[in-house]
């Protein structure tokens, strides 16, 4: 088994990196790739050091298993043709191919097996916001089809990289200190702020990142479920989380939505607000699952329900997905 990282000096490709060790991911060889800046760097993995090669078109990727992928649209789209040339699994963390209907869109605790068909040898990993919710969705679709969403996302400075992580700090050293505050990963001071816009506006008024959940999450579940979002960014590091109303078919009660998150893969039931218990972004930080809570009736639809959900959107939202694709693929004998 060889495995390969593209974009490693990045904020995810340094979780694939602690990810990989931690979850003891099989491999003989790891080969790490990154821009002509990154190139020549040094990285310890498991004890041993590995420099990053600068991605080229060549033959690099000859006999590697599958490549995580995580260096931004263009250097997906440019490269796909290169990784994929001799049998490797492409597993892309950007946006570009999520739409393309040759290529799965997949969270393994929703529809792993979408990942074995892949005409183009690429799987793309989902948007994070669209992760969280629709690992929590999988488990209430179970009980009820789901017609309707209506969720507020509030993610963290992690969702626009490393250096916007670095700049929400060095925000809050500027303000304490007197100085103006340095803004140029996000559109406004974002250190004692929110900020009601995550991407671009569309023409509909929504921004991607919204339209990104609603037809993320309808590819992924194979379902007409409507999902209408408000998406915006607040001043913590690592951790998104996200409030949800959903209608579905028949009426649910609390209990069984309790029952069904106990026991479904990927979800910590964390639901206790008598005694100030329900997840947060500074305790979830650093963990795998998708941590659910506040639980209830929705007063205004006697087939509604409410919840809170927290997850790590670097490790779960991006890098802990990828690798568990991988685990999958590598469990079902679906690699070259």
């Amino acid at each position: 088994m060889r495995a390969a990282i593209v974009g490693v000096s990045g904020a995810v490709g340094q979780e694939f990196l602690r990810v990989l060790d931690e979850r003891n991911f099989a491999m003989d060889d790891l080969t790490l790739f990154g821009s002509s800046r990154s190139a020549g760097r040094e990285y310890t993995f498991r004890g041993k050091e590995y420099i990053v090669k600068e991605l080229k078109h060549n033959d690099d990727f000859k006999g590697i298993d599958v490549a995580f992928v995580s260096a931004g649209g263009g250097v997906s789209k440019d490269f796909a043709g290169t990784i994929t040339k001799y049998g490797a699994a492409m597993i892309d963390n950007s946006s570009t191919f999520r739409m393309d209907d040759d290529v799965p869109l997949v969270v393994p605790e929703v529809n792993a097996e979408d990942a074995l068909n892949r005409p183009r040898g690429i799987i793309a990993n989902p948007n994070c916001t669209t992760i969280q919710m629709v690992v929590v969705l999988h488990a209430i679709e179970k009980l009820s089809h789901i017609k309707r969403v209506h969720v507020a996302t509030y993610q963290a400075a992690s969702g626009a990289g490393a250096s916007a992580m670095a700049e929400l700090k060095k925000q809050y050293e500027q303000l304490v200190s007197g100085e103006t505050p340095t803004v140029e990963k996000f559109y406004y001071q974002l250190a004692y702020n929110l900020i009601p816009q995550v991407d671009v506006f569309t023409d509909n008024g929504y921004t991607k990142e919204e339209m990104k959940m609603y037809n993320e999450t309808r590819k992924i579940m194979h379902s007409d479920i409507e999902v209408s979002a408000t998406c915006v960014r607040i001043p913590v590091m690592r951790a998104h989380s996200e409030a949800t109303w959903i209608e579905t078919e028949r009426p649910l009660s609390i209990e069984e939505v309790r029952e069904a998150f106990s026991r479904a893969e990927g979800i910590i039931l964390q639901d206790d607000p008598q005694n100030k218990d329900y997840p947060m972004p500074l305790f979830v930080a650093g963990k795998d699952p998708v941590y659910a809570g506040r639980i209830r009736k929705d007063l205004t639809n006697p087939n509604g329900l409410t919840f809170w959900t927290v997850s790590d959107q670097i490790k779960k939202g991006a890098a802990l997905n990828a690798v568990q694709i991988a685990e999958y693929l590598v469990k079902a004998g679906n690699l070259k």
